[in-house]
């Protein structure tokens, strides 16, 4: 039965003239609203009845909502057509082709200041559309100058950040799609791709059998997540739901994670973000190459539980950032489970050595007994950014920290919903971007790619320990050649980096080693070749002698220290040897 509405809730405002108010009107939604006299300012502006006669209409939904215009129903138009993208898209793909034809002609950094672009961009958008030629016009006039070229060969500085025209093809798909795959429900494809690609990544790693997705079926998994530092924070939320199973409240403030002083800060981060206050950074020492030995952490786990804490979580690192140490992940699980913590392996940038037999039996030994493990594709294996994988043994205590399933997300079946082993409801198809990669690569070709910078990173290493001004500060390992002028204040070494950036050639950044100002050269862009390392290394001969005769420490007027020995035998960081003469056998990338 149709009522009128209750006279109480008529507004008095002026500025709706005794009529029904959107407030008030809410006030009343519950109820069945009809046959409201009202005058519109619709009405007001059309060729009907004016204010003063008002019209009585029987409406399911109140007038203020407006009418819908009709020429606002025709189809819309986009202003990029199907064939115009077609064109595009051609145009686009030209042009990265001869930006990466000029990537070894480019600066390595910009030589821009902040604020370089403000006054470059409008300050408001375009209320029309501008055409795509403008667009790629300003690309490249404006945005271009203040690009640092991580895929320069020339690039050296932090650990890469690879891409390959394979993962550039799938997020060319993935893009398009648009898939919000938070469940299988909301894209079956998606969740079963990364299942799938998980499993692939831990069979070629050589990972154990309780990392495997088996379609949903294990007891533990892999997901993609964003970065290692969002691995961190899941694991971290995984080991801190394990911890307090059965505890009050209130022993939440009395959980404590560890790590060595050589991890990233990711760990410092994650603690932040989850709300461990007890954070211990363990000391590391040059004489055990920067590793974190067991007997340190049982310790500082012995006086925490002294104190009446409760140790919670352990991260041990595989490729630190500073030296590439490399924990003794074994050793440091034993210590983990007898003291009912969870271990966490950050392999972020050496993960992708697991590929190699000759160095998975070095450096990744002891992983089927640890909690959670995980590195980024997006760094090392040729697929571009975002790309973490994450591995965890038992997925339990992971959905028990992160599965908040409202009515209308849940799902029928034993589907695996990844929304519930990561932080975020959405997520990107990242997992098509690492089945383009494998199968166009290979297993094989993407160990050649691996071994081929392994061998550039041992060659720069031999040449700086053969020239005398030189000292390695750490083992090389993997890609990463940590290096410093020998017996010399900081500050010189400090003049030699800023000497090496300032010339734009070539982009290396510092770390800190016992204290001692360390340049690090790490090899890892997918474009690098043997003659970029060479020319690296002559460039850094050249800016040494300059740098050590400003501050009056050489006599040399010239180049000195030897140049790049391609017939010796070069020392590994595993005691073997390799021939250096091969690097020029392996197999050059192409993208």
């Amino acid at each position: 039965m149709l009522r009128k509405i209750n006279p109480g809730n008529v507004c008095t405002d002026s500025r709706w003239q005794g009529r029904i108010c959107p407030i008030h009107f809410a006030q009343n939604s519950r109820k069945q609203v009809a046959r409201i006299n009202y005058a519109t300012k619709a009405d007001q502006h059309s060729s009907g009845p004016s204010q003063s006669d008002p019209v009585t209409t029987t409406q399911p939904f109140p007038s203020w909502f407006g009418k819908p215009n009709v020429e606002e129903l025709k189809d819309y138009e986009h202003p990029v057509a199907l064939e115009d993208f077609r064109r595009m898209g051609y145009q686009m793909v030209d042009s990265i082709c001869d930006y990466y034809s000029s990537l070894p002609h480019q600066r390595v950094r910009p030589d821009v200041q902040p604020g370089f672009l403000r006054g470059q961009i409008p300050p408001c958008p375009p209320e029309q559309p501008e055409s795509f030629d403008e667009i790629i016009r300003d690309v490249h006039d404006k945005l271009m100058p203040g690009v640092t070229h991580w895929q320069s060969p020339s690039f050296f500085a932090y650990f890469p950040s690879n891409a390959s025209f394979p993962a550039a093809l799938a997020d060319m798909w993935s893009s398009a799609l648009s898939m919000i795959g938070f469940s299988w429900a909301a894209s079956p494809v998606s969740t079963e791709l990364e299942m799938a690609m998980m499993d692939w990544l831990a069979e070629l790693c050589g990972l154990p059998a309780s990392f495997r997705c088996n379609g949903g079926s294990g007891p533990g998994g892999g997901v993609i997540q964003g970065t290692a530092s969002e691995a961190a924070v899941v694991a971290l939320l995984a080991a801190r739901a394990r911890a307090l199973r059965g505890k009050s409240p209130g022993d939440k403030l009395k959980l404590v994670a560890y790590a060595s002083d050589q991890a990233h800060s990711c760990f410092r981060k994650a603690c932040m973000v989850v709300g461990i206050d007890h954070v211990r950074s363990l000391p590391t020492r040059e004489e055990d190459n920067w590793e974190l030995r067991p007997e340190v952490l049982q310790t500082a786990i012995f006086a925490d539980l002294c104190a009446g804490l409760i140790p919670c979580f352990v991260m041990a690192t595989i490729g630190t950032t500073s030296s590439c140490a490399v924990d003794p992940v074994g050793k440091l699980a034993d210590v983990a489970t007898c003291n009912d913590c969870w271990l966490h392996v950050d392999a972020a940038y050496a993960g992708s050595a697991a590929l190699l037999p000759e160095q998975r039996v070095i450096h990744f030994q002891g992983l089927d007994h640890v909690d959670s493990y995980s590195f980024n594709p997006h760094k090392w294996l040729l697929t571009t950014f975002d790309c973490c994988a994450l591995w965890v043994a038992d997925s339990g205590p992971l959905k028990e920290a992160l599965s908040l399933t409202p009515v209308f997300l849940r799902a029928t079946g034993n589907a695996l919903d990844y929304k519930d082993w990561q932080i975020p409801l959405g997520r990107r198809f990242r997992s098509l971007k690492l089945y383009f990669v494998l199968r166009m690569y290979g297993s094989e070709k993407l160990r050649s790619y691996l071994r081929h910078h392994i061998a550039l990173a041992q060659v720069f290493a031999a040449a700086v320990d053969s020239d005398p001004r030189f000292e390695l500060a750490a083992p090389q390992r993997f890609g990463l050649v940590c290096f410093r002028l020998r017996d010399v204040p900081c500050k010189v070494n400090e003049a030699l980096l800023e000497e090496i950036n300032a010339s734009g050639r070539l982009f290396l950044i510092h770390t800190e080693l016992g204290g001692r100002f360390t340049l690090r050269l790490a090899v890892g862009s997918a474009t690098t070749q043997l003659e970029h390392v060479e020319a690296a290394w002559k460039e850094i001969r050249i800016a040494a002698s300059g740098v050590l005769q400003r501050f009056g420490l050489s006599s040399a007027t010239g180049v000195s220290g030897p140049d790049l020995d391609l017939g010796g035998t070069v020392k590994t960081d595993a005691g073997g040897i390799s021939e250096a003469a091969d690097v020029e056998a392996m197999a050059p990338h192409c993208s």
